[in-house]
């Protein structure tokens, strides 16, 4: 797939479910919602590399520790309005659909092929990168065709 002359890349995105969680995601619609308040370099950088078209899922963290949906870049990263540090951007995002079952932080800790997720490694970077083949078996455990 083609996003934005490249080919598209895939994301996690990290959100704890009490402050913003999948059902404020969807309640955005279309016109998504700005993913602010990221005060990490690393996690900054990784969305200045996104472009329109590219997919994450959607992970509670803290409570619940599952992936439970996908969402879509639909704005390329912009000034965090939530701040004037100008070092601090985000994207904005739509929520695509949910997953049929969430995928939990153990089933992924479990499952051959997803020994090297930055998931499982740097559980504390709140945006991260996601393989081909990362999506590809997270999507089959959520139930959904990739």
């Amino acid at each position: 797939m083609e996003a934005g002359g490249g080919l598209m890349a895939y994301w996690l995105f990290k959100s704890e479910p009490d402050v913003w969680g999948w059902p404020h995601q969807v309640a955005r619609g279309a016109a998504g919602e700005e993913w602010h308040g990221v005060r990490n370099y690393q996690a900054r950088n990784n969305m200045r590399a996104m472009v329109v078209g590219d997919q994450g899922f959607f992970y509670h963290s803290n409570i619940g520790k599952e992936i439970v949906g996908i969402v879509e870049v639909c704005r390329t990263v912009q000034q965090d309005s939530t701040t004037d540090d100008p070092r601090w951007d985000c994207v904005m995002l739509r929520a695509v659909r949910p997953l049929l079952r969430a995928v939990s932080l153990e089933d992924c800790k479990v499952q051959p092929g997803l020994e090297k997720m930055v998931l499982i490694n740097n559980s504390r970077l709140s945006v991260q990168p996601v393989t081909v083949d990362e999506w590809q078996i997270i999507c089959g455990l959520g139930g959904i065709d990739p």
